[in-house]
């Protein structure tokens, strides 16, 4: 039995939502709709929601506009800052241009220094997030959030009301609850779909605007694989593979292929667009809307935290739950924190779960693909 090796219809629609975001974001534009351009998934999506604001992704995966950012910035910089940077300076990506406000986060140093450009060209706002996940750090992660909310009211001239940032939470909640039951299908053994199928539907539902919409397309889809999986047995049993590391997307997506072309299956994503902002949910039964969204966002295991437990704790569990042989650790050329945390993830995942790990190096470019394929031909093998 054989994995499926074109993509399933059922896929494509998330797909096509995907390559569609461009045209859905200017009717959302022609409808007077506030747009919110993000760069992190410390976020916090509820306030925006609250006022009506439909928020799109600005995070660029492609370097097609890194010469042109290395005018202005290092080359030896994440490709990733470098192309978000270039498509916002060279007006290519729709989504910035009919951003009214760019929101970022004071995460990595790359970043935050990059946002000041982009601040030359777009208005834009930066959120200071804590590097710790302490009760010091809770506190003022807290009060920027409610910093946030005052700077939405006061740009665009709306009051954010707590009972509405409570809907909001409802909303954004049912959407994480139905991409978790959609990406835990892929605890089944065999899997039921590729890694690379189920990449496009997490990536897809970040280009559906309407967030109510999201939960029901997702039970559509899930019901339909697992309908597709329990009538025809098509699916042979591989490697299974964890990625985790950094955000994935465009053209790093090829190392997802080139683990899938090399005998194994990608079943989990623990990165950014993955687990790492899903998993937790926010309390409902917090009188405090502020403390709940603080206390959910701030616990997103991102490398920029130091320590980062809460990256580790979340390994622990998936590798478990999604029966993981190997783990794959994508790290984007000069993302140094992600780079530095490679030793404690191979000690964790060797030393404590006593499985395969490498460790993955890449950026925008097609140069590298044949080296990626023979390292993950190895890896896998070894497995």
């Amino acid at each position: 039995m054989k994995l499926q090796t074109e993509l399933p219809a059922v896929f494509e629609e998330f797909a096509e939502a995907r390559r569609n975001g461009f045209l859905a974001v200017k009717k959302i534009k022609d409808q007077n709709v506030p747009v919110i351009g993000v760069f992190c998934g410390y976020f916090p999506q509820e306030v925006a929601m609250a006022m009506g604001a439909a928020i799109v992704g600005l995070c660029a995966f492609s370097d097609e506009t890194i010469a042109e950012a290395e005018k202005d910035l290092p080359r030896n910089l994440c490709p990733l800052i470098k192309s978000s940077y270039g498509f916002g300076k060279t007006d290519k990506c729709p989504y910035f241009y009919f951003s009214d406000l760019v929101v970022g986060e004071t995460t990595c140093d790359g970043k935050k220094k990059m946002y000041e450009y982009l601040g030359e060209i777009k208005p834009v706002y930066v959120m200071e997030l804590p590097n710790c996940q302490s009760e010091e750090g809770l506190k003022l992660w807290k009060k920027e959030i409610i910093r946030l909310k005052e700077t939405l009211e006061k740009k665009f001239g709306v009051t954010i009301t707590e009972e509405a940032i409570k809907e909001a939470i409802v909303v954004k909640n049912k959407e994480r609850k139905a991409l978790k039951e959609f990406y835990q299908l892929s605890k089944y053994d065999p899997v039921p779909m590729l890694g690379q199928d189920l990449y496009k539907v997490m990536m897809g539902t970040g280009f559906e605007f309407n967030r109510v919409l999201i939960p029901e397309k997702l039970d559509d889809i899930r019901k339909k694989v697992l309908a597709e999986y329990k009538e025809e047995k098509k699916y042979s049993k591989k490697p299974r593979i964890l990625i985790t590391g950094c955000p994935i997307g465009g053209a790093t997506e090829k190392v997802i292929k080139a683990i899938e072309d090399n005998g194994a299956v990608v079943v989990a994503f623990e990165s950014c667009g993955g687990a790492k902002t899903v998993e937790d949910l926010v309390d409902e039964s917090n009188p405090d809307v502020y403390e709940a969204l603080a206390e959910k966002y701030l616990a997103i295991g991102c490398s920029c935290m130091t320590p980062n437990p809460n990256r580790i704790k979340l390994l622990d569990r998936m590798i478990d739950e999604y029966q993981v042989d190997g783990v794959v650790d994508m790290i984007l050329t000069a993302c140094h924190t992600y780079n530095v945390e490679t030793l404690s993830i191979k000690r964790f995942v060797n030393d404590k779960k006593e499985k395969s790990y490498i460790s993955l190096e890449t950026d925008f470019s097609t140069s590298d693909i044949g080296q990626i394929n023979t390292r993950m031909a190895a890896f896998i093998e070894m497995l």
